[in-house]
């Protein structure tokens, strides 16, 4: 039987209302539909498959992400692990990392139950942080990992090392290390260049840095970044993709690399992704004065 996992944000009725939908047409092509423990009650549909745990999506052909960047986030650390092709459907504002709109989703449900699809594989980022020379945690994210200051009314100090030389000591906010899928999030707020989703590469971007050089660095996939929390300054906050936070001491080393493991996510059509920054910024392709000619 064929099998898929949907994931969506059932504390808002809207939401709810189009998983129903999908879970619906989905059960209706002879799909297994397997939805979140907790989430069962909420969407109230019979014949859905609870399940729980990371292996939730162990075995299934395709994950579905009904919301916004922070559901599909979450529906990523499921599919990921299973390495099981993510499709995210738009239910919030700007929806960057979905493929499909709310106008789509007939559509979308159609193409994936006719195999219409074609699946792209996106770098991630492993993480390391270490205290004392002892390792404290272990996690990884498709957006980005950021290393920010614990206190609000401080400057936190943090030495930058690339690939095993320091290239800079910085007072700061924090710094974000970002994959080129999270360049458009919080890289991007904070000064970083937008880099297409096929490049290769990974990005550095200090925040609110009180120094003479404070660029955005573009490094090549292979590279390494290592950010010491001065042990002279304030403690520190490491956070992936905005879901898993972790308090640092004075002296914490975090390790950031490309990941081991990509997240597949499904793509629709040929859309470049010129198209979708357009889309998805309102950017002003006649200028802002608009076309003079």
């Amino acid at each position: 039987m064929r099998s898929a996992l949907l994931v969506t944000h059932t504390g808002r009725q809207d939401s709810t209302q189009h998983a129903r939908t999908v879970a619906a047409d989905l059960i209706a092509a002879g799909f297994e539909v397997r939805v979140v423990a907790e989430e069962v009650a909420d969407l109230g549909l019979p014949g859905v498959t609870p399940v729980s745990g990371l292996a939730a999506a162990d075995g299934t052909e395709i994950v579905f992400a009904l919301g916004g960047d922070g559901t599909f986030l979450r529906a990523a650390e499921l599919a990921r692990p299973a390495k099981a092709p993510l499709l995210g459907i738009n239910l919030g504002k700007v929806g960057f990392l979905a493929e499909a709109e709310i106008d789509d989703l007939d559509t979308a449900v159609r193409g994936v139950v006719a195999r219409d699809y074609t699946v792209d594989e996106r770098l991630t980022l492993d993480v390391i942080a270490d205290v004392d020379g002892e390792r404290t945690v272990e996690s990884w994210a498709l957006n980005e990992v950021s290393v920010e200051k614990g206190q609000r009314s401080h400057m936190i100090e943090l030495l930058v090392d690339v690939d095993g030389r320091p290239i800079s000591r910085y007072g700061c906010d924090g710094v974000v290390c970002a994959t080129p899928t999270g360049s458009t999030a919080y890289a991007f707020s904070a000064g970083g260049p937008v880099v297409w989703p096929e490049v290769e590469a990974l990005l550095l971007v200090p925040v609110s840095a009180h120094a003479l050089f404070s660029r955005p660095l573009v490094t090549a996939p292979t590279s390494t970044f290592v950010i010491t929390v001065d042990p002279y300054t304030t403690s520190a906050t490491m956070c992936c993709d905005g879901r898993r936070v972790v308090d640092l001491p004075p002296g914490a080393k975090v390790t950031v690399r490309r990941g081991s493991l990509p997240v597949r996510i499904v793509r629709l059509g040929s859309r470049p992704f010129s198209d979708r920054l357009v889309a998805k910024f309102e950017l002003p392709v006649e200028g802002w004065r608009g076309n003079r000619r």
